[in-house]
């Protein structure tokens, strides 16, 4: 299959795990960045696994999610409280199952390949995200979906 990969930068936002016994507990923050690897058996009519011009829409998503937002787990006892502050304003709430950086590079996942089978009808799929918290730590998420052993 022919490969490529898009870097998306720039997405600064905060979180905690409730239920890690360290630190990790405390509400922080990092400025995400997520790179996506895309497959196709098949090059498009401009010669592109994915052109990345075309990715607009999932900047969008990612700005949506990660910009300036606090993320919360879904399972996270002050779930309450955050919607609280949400509603005052203090806070751009998103809520996810799992807002560590494994957890947010399943979702990019999740929305890169509905962005793309929308749009390619299965010519191109996302197979692979990182995603990165700072220089030093990155987590991943890695599977071909359904439809790409299929074309």
């Amino acid at each position: 299959m022919y490969t490529c990969s898009k870097q998306f930068e720039g997405f600064p936002c905060c979180h905690r795990q409730p239920n890690h016994p360290g630190h990790c507990h405390f509400v922080h923050g990092y400025s995400r960045s997520f790179t996506c690897w895309f497959g196709a058996k098949e090059l498009n009519q401009h010669g592109f696994v994915v052109d990345f011009s075309s990715l607009k829409a999932l900047r969008q998503v990612l700005d949506q999610q990660f910009d300036h937002t606090f993320l919360a787990n879904a399972d996270d006892p002050l779930l309450p409280e955050w919607q609280r502050l949400h509603e005052l304003g203090a806070l751009d709430l998103r809520v996810m199952a799992n807002v560590g950086m494994e957890g947010s590079a399943h979702w990019v996942w999740e929305q890169t390949n509905e962005l793309l089978y929308a749009r390619d009808a299965g010519r191109s799929w996302c197979w692979q995200v990182e995603a990165r918290e700072n220089s030093k730590n990155a987590a991943y998420w890695q599977l071909p979906p359904p439809w790409a052993n299929q074309q």
